[in-house]
C-alpha cells in the first residue's frame, strides 16, 4: 500500500496504519440509470469500513447500463468481470465490497470476485419505487411492454404512451418487477455472498444505506474470518439458489449468469439440474411478470428472507453465508406478512417451478422458457413455423400488412445467439405482427437463440442451444415446418426428417465474422454456448476446462 501518496491525499498514518484495506469496487456511471446512485450507496459502505476498523478505498470498474449500450451488455459482461478480477488482483486489497445494480453488472462482479476469491461481499442498489398511472401500478418494464403493444394495436394514444412513460419510472434503482435485476439480487442473497434483506429493499429508503453500511462493517468479520467466495458460493449454495430461483419466477438470464459463476468456481451446472429442481420447487411469489405484485410490496411483505424461510424444507439450510452464520441462521424468526404475496408450499401459485428447460430435434443440448409467465393453452402447442433470418429482417417484415401469418403460427428467429447476435442481445421477445394485434391477439409461441429481459412475458421459448450460428437444426428451419412444443414432456422438435434437416444445413452457407479486430474477435474466438453460460472458455476454473 503506497502510504506516501496516500498522504498526499490528506490521510495521516494513523487513517491505515495495522487496517485492512477494503476495496470498494462501484459500477456507477451516469450511462447506468440502474445504478446512477451508487456513490451515494459507497459513502454509505466507507461508514461501515471505519467504524469496524478498516481503510476503504474507493475503485471503478466498467459499467453496463441495459437501455444505452449496443448491440448488447451481454457481449460486454465477460470483459467487465475481467476489469473486476484484474482491479481485485493488482491491488492490495484484504476485501471487497461489490456496488451493482443494472442486470449484468451484478454477475459480473461475481463472477470477477468468484476468480479473485478474496473475501468479498455484494451490495446491490435495491429497485425502484412503484409506478402510478391513471390509478392503477406498474412495473418497469413489464407494463411499458404491456402497453407498447396496446400502442402497436391502436389502443392507445401517442400521448397516453408518453404520459405512462414519464409516471412508471419515478425514482433511482433497477426495475421494480422480477426481472433481471431483482432476480440477481436475489441470487446474491440467496448464494449467502449478500446480507438478508439486500435483495427487495427500494433504492431511496434510507433502510438501503443502512445496509450498505452494514455491509461495510460485515467485510471487516469477513476478512478476518477468511470467508472468501469459494467458502461461500459452494454447490449446496448454488443449489439453494436454483430452488430459489424458480420460487420467484426469475428471469431465464438467471440460468446463464448462475452457470458461469459457478464456472468460475469449479463448480458445473447443467441445464438437468435446474429443470430436475424445477420439478420440486412450487413457484411461490405472486410478482410481476408472473404475478400481480411488485419489488416494493416484496419488501413490506418480508422480502426475501420471507420468502427462504417458506422453502426451508426445500433448502440446505446449513449452507455458511458472509454474515458467519449458516442461511437457516439468517432467516430464523422472519415473518410473511402478506401470505397473498409469499405463497406457503402448501398453498402454491404453481406446483413447478417458474422455469422450464426443452429438449429435442430443435434444441439438442436444451432451451428455456418461463412457464409461469407464459399461455396455459400455448404450452403444448403444434403450429407452422414463421422464420425470420435475423433481427434485422424481423423488425422489416413483423408488420407488413400482407405477412403470411395466423395466430396458431410459431415465431421462429435465429441468428442472435453468442455468436450470431453478436453477445446473445434480448431479442427472444418477438412483436407479435400488428395485423394479430388489431385482431386482439396478444401471444403466441415465439422461439430463437436469443436472450428474454426478464420483465418479459409470453410463450417465449429463447437459449436455443446450440445456436443457429454453429449450423445448428435451428439454421435449417424454413417457412411452413411443423414444430411441436410439449412443455409439460420438456420437447421441442422440428418436424422435418433428419436427412432433410442435412441436406438444408449443408446449403447454409458459414456465417462472417462480425469483428477482426480488438475485444469483439477474443469474444469470438473463446465464448461458450448458453448452457455454459456463455463465459470465455479460459476464464472457467481449471478444473472444468
Amino acid at each position: 500500500f503506497d502510504r506516501r501518496r496516500s498522504r498526499r491525499r490528506g490521510f495521516g498514518e494513523p487513517a491505515y496504519q495495522n487496517k485492512p484495506i477494503i476495496g470498494i469496487c462501484n459500477t456507477w456511471s451516469e450511462l447506468t440509470h440502474c445504478n446512477a446512485h451508487l456513490r451515494q450507496l459507497a459513502e454509505a459502505v466507507k461508514r461501515g469500513v471505519w467504524q469496524a476498523g478498516g481503510f476503504p478505498m474507493e475503485f471503478p470498474v466498467m459499467s453496463l447500463g441495459e437501455y444505452n449500450m449496443r448491440p448488447t451488455t451481454m457481449l460486454f459482461r465477460n470483459l467487465m468481470s475481467m476489469d473486476v478480477e484484474e482491479s481485485i488482483r493488482a491491488n492490495p486489497l484484504d476485501g471487497v465490497v461489490l456496488l451493482g445494480g443494472c442486470d449484468k453488472t451484478t454477475p459480473a462482479l461475481l463472477m470477477g470476485a468468484a476468480s479473485a476469491d478474496i473475501p468479498a461481499i455484494l451490495v446491490t442498489g435495491g429497485p425502484q419505487l412503484k409506478g402510478n398511472w391513471r390509478g392503477e401500478e406498474l412495473g418497469s418494464c413489464t407494463d411499458c411492454r404491456r402497453y407498447h403493444t396496446e400502442l402497436r394495436a391502436g389502443s392507445i394514444t401517442e400521448e397516453q404512451w408518453a404520459e405512462l412513460q414519464n409516471s412508471i419510472v419515478r425514482s433511482p434503482g433497477h426495475c421494480m418487477v422480477m426481472g433481471t435485476a431483482s432476480t440477481m439480487a436475489s441470487m446474491g442473497e440467496s448464494l449467502g455472498i449478500a446480507l438478508p434483506g439486500n435483495a427487495a429493499i427500494p433504492a431511496v429508503d434510507s433502510r438501503r444505506a443502512q445496509l450498505a453500511e452494514a455491509s461495510g462493517r460485515q467485510i471487516m468479520a469477513a476478512v478476518e474470518q477468511d470467508l472468501r467466495p469459494s467458502k461461500i458460493m459452494t454447490q449446496e449454495a448454488f443449489e439453494n439458489a436454483i430452488r430459489t430461483l424458480h420460487a420467484l419466477g426469475g428471469s431465464t438470464n438467471a440460468i446463464i449468469h448462475l452457470t458461469a459463476i459457478a464456472g468460475r468456481l469449479g463448480i458445473e451446472l447443467p441445464l438437468t439440474l435446474f429443470d430436475e429442481l424445477s420439478r420440486t420447487t412450487p413457484f411461490i411469489l405472486n410478482l410481476k411478470p408472473s404475478g400481480e405484485f411488485l419489488m416494493e410490496d416484496f419488501f413490506y411483505a418480508g422480502g426475501l428472507p420471507a420468502l427462504l424461510s417458506e422453502l426451508r424444507p426445500l433448502l440446505h439450510m446449513d449452507a455458511m453465508t458472509v454474515t458467519g452464520r449458516t442461511l437457516g441462521e439468517n432467516v430464523s424468526g422472519t415473518i410473511n406478512h402478506n401470505p397473498d404475496l409469499i405463497r406457503s408450499l402448501d398453498e402454491p401459485l404453481n406446483s413447478e417451478g417458474g422455469l422450464a428447460v426443452v429438449y429435442g430435434s430443435l434444441a439438442p443440448s436444451g432451451a428455456v422458457i418461463k412457464p409461469t409467465a407464459a399461455s396455459p393453452d400455448l404450452l403444448t402447442h403444434r403450429g407452422r413455423a414463421l422464420v425470420f433470418d435475423d433481427h434485422d429482417d424481423m423488425e422489416h417484415r413483423i408488420d407488413v400488412p400482407d405477412l403470411d401469418v395466423n395466430p396458431e403460427d410459431v415465431l421462429v428467429m435465429r441468428n442472435a445467439g453468442p455468436q450470431g447476435g453478436p453477445g446473445m442481445p434480448e431479442w427472444g421477445f418477438l412483436p407479435l405482427p400488428k395485423k394479430l394485434l388489431q385482431r386482439g391477439i396478444r401471444d403466441m409461441v415465439r422461439l430463437s437463440d436469443a436472450r428474454m429481459s426478464g420483465t418479459a412475458f409470453g410463450t417465449v421459448v429463447v437459449h436455443v442451444t446450440p445456436e443457429s450460428a454453429s449450423g445448428s437444426p435451428l439454421a435449417a428451419v424454413r417457412d411452413g415446418d411443423i414444430i411441436e412444443l410439449d412443455v409439460a414432456n420438456r420437447r421441442l422438435d422440428l418436424m422435418v426428417d433428419e436427412r432433410e434437416v442435412q441436406r438444408r444445413l449443408a446449403e447454409v452457407p458459414p456465417q462472417k465474422p462480425h469483428f477482426t479486430r480488438g475485444y469483439g474477435a477474443m469474444y469470438s474466438q473463446h465464448v461458450m454456448q448458453a448452457d455454459k453460460g456463455c463465459d470465455f472458455d479460459f476464464l472457467r476454473a481449471e478444473e472444468l476446462g
